[in-house]
């Protein structure tokens, strides 16, 4: 089987090919509304704490339903639950195409699926990782996982392109430029439309155990340490989600949305590359090293990005952290989801996100606030350093943790 050129690995069901696709159509949408949403939302009249308020209220919002999926998920059918939650995709594109006031965005954003960062945060995330744990074996879980993300990194990358199309409208097509950008969230929706019909189409599941009657038995104590230490990693990467670094860029060094989106495309395809590249270093070094020993380099470029003076060798630093900062996800994922039981694994990818996706929602509004300040390179300096902590936290606290499967 075949998705954009990459081929599935010995030990891997093909019935997750729609899941792939499905998370390369979502990673277009997220590739361009990440780089527009700020400038939307300054077109609209709102500063630069309201940029950072609707990113946290779009991360509180996902954290939540994360929450509600890693509790009761495993008592309704996956696919019913991906076709719901494809169907508030479609209503969250409209309700950002159709409104403008602070309020109504803001309610859409907490309930919606929006992603203003350069991750998943959404609650398509827990429940497709658990299928994708149950569609491979072991040895081939980190390889499925580097390809869920590749395809995530690659359609978001190529998505940030597509955030020159409204200049390009308002230019030789004579539409507005804010019209053109609700034509983008209008894209949006038609995308959760899309899919929900590919949801539609996925086989019956049967988990390889039965859930217990609590969502996490054995490996409780597992995964709230691993979930409190990626609570503080969340944290830190919510600083700088990828529409705060947007804003950075445009209002430090005047770039255009257009011109953004030509950086986080080449910043996402180092991205794409990387993951690639976690694959063979984790079966080398270890998945727990590979997670630490790539985030530590990526942290220290994005503090050194933060004092850079001028925009090309800002550029150059900020790229130098793409090729490394995102190698941790594959192995993070197929670390949480091998050292659990298989029967908690849908709990402990909901339980492990959640944390994730609560603290990166608070740290949105104060990087927005601290930008409307003045100190509009804080939030790089503080997230390098919060990420450094992280990384030599859990190397200490889970070096001798091994997996289960």
């Amino acid at each position: 089987m075949k998705l954009a050129g990459l081929v599935l690995p010995p030990g891997i069901d093909a019935s997750v090919m729609p899941l792939l696709v499905g998370r390369a159509l979502r990673g277009l949408c997220d590739g361009y509304v990440a780089v527009l949403l700020p400038a939307y939302l300054l077109g609209l009249g709102f500063g630069q704490f309201s940029v950072g308020l609707i990113s946290s209220a779009t991360l509180i919002g996902s954290a939540l339903a994360t929450i509600l999926v890693g509790l009761i998920g495993s008592r309704f059918p996956q696919r019913r639950l991906l076709i719901l939650a494809a169907v508030l995709m479609a209503a969250t594109g409209a309700g950002f195409a159709g409104l403008t006031s602070l309020w109504p965005l803001l309610i859409v954003a907490f309930v919606g699926t929006l992603n203003p960062s350069s991750g998943d945060v959404s609650v398509f995330l827990p429940l497709e990782q658990a299928r994708l744990a149950d569609a491979a074996i072991p040895t081939a879980r980190t390889a499925l996982f580097a390809r869920y993300s590749l395809v995530g990194a690659f359609s978001a990358a190529i998505g940030a392109l597509a955030a020159a199309l409204p200049a390009w409208l308002s230019v030789n097509a004579g539409v507005s430029y804010l019209a053109a950008i609700r034509l983008m969230f209008v894209i949006y929706a038609l995308t959760g439309v899309v899919l929900w019909a590919l949801y539609a189409r996925l086989p019956a599941h049967h988990p390889q155990s039965i859930a217990a009657t609590t969502p996490l038995g054995p490996s409780r104590r597992i995964v709230m340490r691993l979930a409190m230490l990626f609570s503080v990693d969340a944290f830190a990467g919510g600083l700088v989600v990828n529409a705060l670094l947007s804003l950075w860029l445009i209002q430090r060094f005047g770039m255009t949305p257009g011109a953004a989106g030509l950086f986080f495309f080449w910043a996402g395809l180092l991205t794409t590359a990387s993951q690639l590249v976690a694959v063979p270093l984790a079966r080398k070094i270890g998945l727990l090293n590979t997670m630490v020993f790539t985030h530590i380099p990526s942290s220290a470029f994005l503090i050194a990005a933060a004092f850079a003076p001028s925009l090309t060798l800002t550029l150059l630093l900020l790229l130098a952290r793409s090729a490394l900062s995102q190698m941790d996800v594959p192995t993070r994922t197929a670390y949480v989801m091998a050292v659990v039981t298989p029967a908690e694994r849908t709990a402990a990818a909901g339980l492990t996100a959640v944390p994730r996706s609560l603290a990166a929602a608070i740290s949105p509004v104060l990087a927005g606030g601290l930008m409307a300040m003045g100190w509009i390179g804080a939030p790089l300096l503080a997230c390098g350093l919060l990420k450094i902590g992280y990384d030599i936290a859990i190397l200490t606290a889970f070096r001798r943790v091994r997996p289960l499967n």
